[in-house]
C-alpha cells in the first residue's frame, strides 16, 4: 500500500519503486517519526495529516535503476497496448474522481470544486494521449525514384517530471500520460507539501497495469530535485514551479544533457476597457485572482484599467467583499506563504496603492477551520506600474489595478514585465480584441476569458521568464518534447537513371 495509517487520518506515504511501494528508511517503527521525514499538514486546519519521506540521491537512484530495467520492454510495447493501459487508467480515475478531490482539496486548500475540476482536467489530458495512436503514425515517402525515407516517433527511455503542490492532480498529468503511452518510463517527485493524492494516483496506475517501473514515485525536496537534475539515465525532465526555481532546473538539467522544460511563475495583466461587459468582466476577473486562492500560474493578478471602468470595477468590489472563505475559496498553502502575502499588501499601501476590499483577517464560518491559513480577496487600487504589487508574483488572492489612459499604455505595460504566462483583453470590440491579441507577448492570450489555459490539443506554455526551454507541455507540445524522431532512408536496388542517392 501507499499510504501507512499511523493514527486516524494520518499517513505515512512511500516511494513508487519498481512497481513495488517502499518506505525510503528502511524499517522503523510505523507510530514513530523518522528524522528525514516531513509533516504534512492541512490548509484548512492546521492539523497533521500525513508524513512524507525526504529521498536522497540513493532512493532516486533505485527509482530510475528500477524504471531502466523496465525500458526496453516498455518501448517495445505496441502503442495499442499501451494506449489500453491508459484507458483503464481514465475509467479508475473517474471512478476515484470523488476521493481524489476531496484528497486534493484537504492537502492543498483548494475548494473540493476547484479540486475536482483539476482531476477533470487532467483527465482531457489523459483523453489526449489516448488519441496518440491516431494522431501519429509516422510518415513514409518515396522521395527518389528506389528511395524511400520513413520516419518513426520514439520514446526518450526514462523521464521525470517534478512538480508543484497547487495542483496535486492536474499538472503531473500534464506530463505522465503523454510520456507514458509515447513508450517512456516515468519517475515522478511531487510536492512534498502535496504526497497523498500523489500516493493515490500512483496506486490507480499500478491497477491500470502500469507495473514493474514503467511509473514511480520520489517523494522529497531539494535533494530529490537535485539527484533527478544530475542522474545520467534521465533523458529528460518537466518542471513545474516558480520562476527561479524553473531557471535553476532548466540549467541544471540543461548542462547534464538533459532535455529540459521549466515553466515558472507570472503576473498576467486582465486589460480591461470602457466597452467592456460590465457583469462578464467582473466575474471573470473575480474568479481568475480568486481561483485557487490566487496560487496558480495563470492567475490574472493585475487588472489595467484602461480610462473610465468605474461601473466595472465597482462591481468587481461587490463581488469580491462577499467571497466567503473556506466555502467559495479555498486556503493558502502555509503559514509562510500567508506571511509573505500580507506583507507585499503591507508594503504596496506604504508605497502608496489604497486597500478597496482588505481580505487580511478574513476567517471561515466553520469553526473548524479556524486555525487554518486564511486571507480573503483583497483589492489594491491605483498601483503604480513600477511597483512590487504590480511587477513581482505575489501568488495569493490580491488583485492590483493600475489605471492608465490609453490601450497603448496597456499594451506597453503588459510589455514591461519580465514574465509571459497570460494576458486577457475584455472587450465587446472585435477590432480591439484583435489588435490587443496581437501586440501583447504573453504566450497564452484570453478574449473576455480571466484564465485563458488551452484545451487539447492546445499545448500549455508562456514566454519570458514564464518558461525555460523550448516547446510547451501538454498537446501536440508534450507529444514533441516526450519523443524523438528516427528517420530510415531505403534503397533496394540500383536505378538507371542514378543521381546522388544511388
Amino acid at each position: 500500500m501507499p499510504l501507512v495509517e499511523l493514527t486516524k487520518s494520518v499517513y505515512r506515504c512511500r516511494n513508487l519503486v519498481g512497481g513495488e511501494w517502499r518506505a525510503p528508511h528502511g524499517p522503523h517503527d510505523v507510530v514513530g517519526v523518522h528524522e528525514n521525514e516531513r509533516d504534512v499538514t492541512s490548509p484548512y486546519t492546521g492539523q497533521l495529516i500525513g508524513r512524507v519521506p525526504m529521498s536522497n540521491a540513493m532512493h532516486v537512484a533505485q527509482a530510475v535503476e528500477g524504471a531502466k530495467r523496465a525500458s526496453d520492454g516498455w518501448r517495445n510495447t505496441p502503442i495499442k497496448e499501451r494506449t489500453q493501459r491508459m484507458f483503464a487508467y481514465r475509467e479508475l480515475l473517474l471512478k476515484c474522481l470523488d476521493e481524489l478531490a476531496h484528497t486534493a482539496a484537504s492537502e492543498a486548500g483548494k475548494t473540493v470544486a476547484e479540486a475536482r475540476a483539476g482531476v477533470l482536467k487532467g483527465v482531457e489530458v489523459v483523453e489526449f494521449a489516448l488519441s496518440i495512436q491516431n494522431l501519429d503514425l509516422g510518415g513514409n515517402l518515396e522521395v527518389s525514384r528506389g528511395v524511400t525515407c520513413e520516419y518513426r516517433r520514439e520514446p526518450l527511455g526514462v523521464v521525470a517530471g517534478i512538480t508543484p503542490f497547487n495542483f496535486p492532480a492536474m499538472v503531473p498529468m500534464w506530463m505522465f500520460p503523454i510520456a507514458v503511452v509515447l513508450g517512456n518510463c516515468f519517475v515522478w517527485k511531487p510536492s512534498e507539501k502535496v504526497p497523498l493524492t500523489a500516493c493515490r494516483l500512483g496506486e490507480l496506475m499500478l491497477e491500470a497495469g502500469f507495473t514493474n517501473g514503467i511509473f514511480s514515485i520520489v517523494h522529497g525536496g531539494k535533494d530529490a530535485v537535485e539527484a533527478i537534475l544530475d542522474h545520467p539515465d534521465v533523458k529528460a525532465v518537466a518542471f513545474v514551479g516558480s520562476s527561479p526555481v524553473a531557471k535553476f532546473v532548466y540549467e541544471r538539467a540543461s548542462r547534464s544533457g538533459k532535455r529540459a522544460l521549466a515553466l515558472g511563475g507570472a503576473k498576467n495583466h486582465l486589460i480591461v476597457v470602457p466597452d467592456a461587459e460590465i457583469e462578464l468582466t467582473a466575474q471573470s476577473v473575480l474568479d481568475s485572482f480568486t481561483g485557487c486562492a490566487g496560487q496558480r500560474c495563470m492567475a490574472g493578478s493585475v487588472m489595467v484599467a484602461v480610462g473610465d471602468v468605474e461601473p466595472i470595477v465597482a462591481r468587481l468590489r461587490e463581488k469580491a467583499a462577499a467571497i466567503e472563505v473556506g466555502a467559495q475559496m479555498g486556503a493558502i498553502i502555509d503559514q509562510a506563504s500567508l506571511s509573505r502575502i500580507t506583507d507585499a499588501i503591507a508594503s504596496a499601501e506604504k508605497r502608496g496603492a489604497k486597500v478597496v476590499v482588505d481580505g487580511r483577517g478574513k476567517q471561515p464560518r466553520d469553526a473548524e477551520y479556524k486555525s487554518g491559513t486564511w486571507i480573503g480577496p483583497t483589492i489594491l487600487d491605483n498601483v503604480k506600474p513600477d511597483s512590487p504589487a504590480a511587477q513581482v508574483e505575489i501568488f495569493g488572492p490580491v488583485l492590483s489595478i493600475v489605471r492608465v489612459p490609453t490601450l497603448g499604455d496597456a499594451i506597453a505595460l503588459e510589455g514591461q514585465s519580465t514574465y509571459g504566462n497570460a494576458a486577457s483583453i475584455f472587450t465587446t470590440n472585435g477590432g480591439v480584441a484583435e489588435y490587443v491579441a496581437n501586440r501583447v507577448h504573453a504566450g497564452m492570450i484570453g478574449v473576455n476569458v480571466g484564465v485563458p489555459v488551452p484545451r487539447e490539443p492546445f499545448s500549455f506554455g508562456g514566454t519570458h521568464e514564464s518558461k525555460f526551454g523550448h516547446g510547451d507541455i501538454t498537446g501536440h507540445g508534450g507529444i514533441e518534447f516526450w519523443s524523438s524522431l528516427k528517420k530510415i532512408t531505403r534503397k533496394w536496388s540500383t536505378q538507371s537513371d542514378s543521381n546522388w542517392m544511388s
